[in-house]
């Protein structure tokens, strides 16, 4: 993730007409303080969340989450654009708090869990969009689909926990189609339309802890 420039605190004569965005590259420098977090990081499941919201029945939405889940990031202060980050979620711990629609989404009307245990994430590439808001690209995998995947964050800040582990966070989100990865279960209400919508809301809220070198 391109975390780790900032523009300078001066700017050139030459520079002082521009805007930002008209700004030359060489202008972004690496910001010292965000720099010092360059390193490999584990995602904390206890204090991180990837959920879904999805429309039903045309009139109100039903929200999910994730309960297991593992990943890695690696953060790269020299060269953002070389970050990466890898996400693997246990398509079972699927939970919307309704036993019988998780049970649902669990078999083979959606995800078919007990044939696809897994869904992937793999980053392919980063960006800084402005501010503390990055662009994450990458490719998804669902029931052996793989198709490519922007999600747009907001860094959140970095601390040093009273265990001493030092942690960044993120907080993003994404749209998806589902029947892009073969989810195409649906059903007609009488009054038009259908039960669950196309689209689907992902929303991610990752604390990640720095590995010891």
């Amino acid at each position: 993730m391109a975390l780790f420039t900032r523009k300078r605190a001066t700017a050139t004569a030459t520079d002082a007409g521009r805007t930002t965005a008209q700004r030359p590259a060489a202008v972004l420098d690496a910001d010292p303080a965000l720099a010092a977090l360059t390193g490999d990081y584990t995602i904390d499941p206890a204090h991180s969340r990837i959920g879904f919201t999805v429309r039903h029945a045309m009139v109100t939405n039903v929200r999910g989450a994730f309960g297991t889940h593992e990943g890695t990031l690696h953060l790269d202060g020299a060269d953002p654009a070389r970050s990466t980050a890898a996400v693997d979620v246990t398509i079972a711990s699927v939970d919307t708090g309704i036993a019988d629609r998780d049970a649902h989404l669990r078999g083979s009307d959606f995800f078919d869990a007990d044939t696809f245990p897994l869904m992937t994430f793999r980053s392919t590439a980063a960006e800084r969009v402005g501010g503390d808001t990055y662009r994450l690209t990458g490719d998804l995998t669902i029931k052996d689909v793989t198709r490519p995947l922007t999600i747009d964050l907001e860094f959140q800040g970095s601390a040093t926990d009273v265990y001493g582990a030092e942690r960044v966070g993120f907080e993003g989100s994404a749209a998806i189609l589902r029947s892009d990865w073969g989810l195409t279960w649906n059903a007609a209400l009488e009054t038009g339309g259908v039960m669950v919508s196309d689209k689907v809301k992902l929303t991610f809220d990752i604390s990640a802890v720095k590995t010891a070198a």
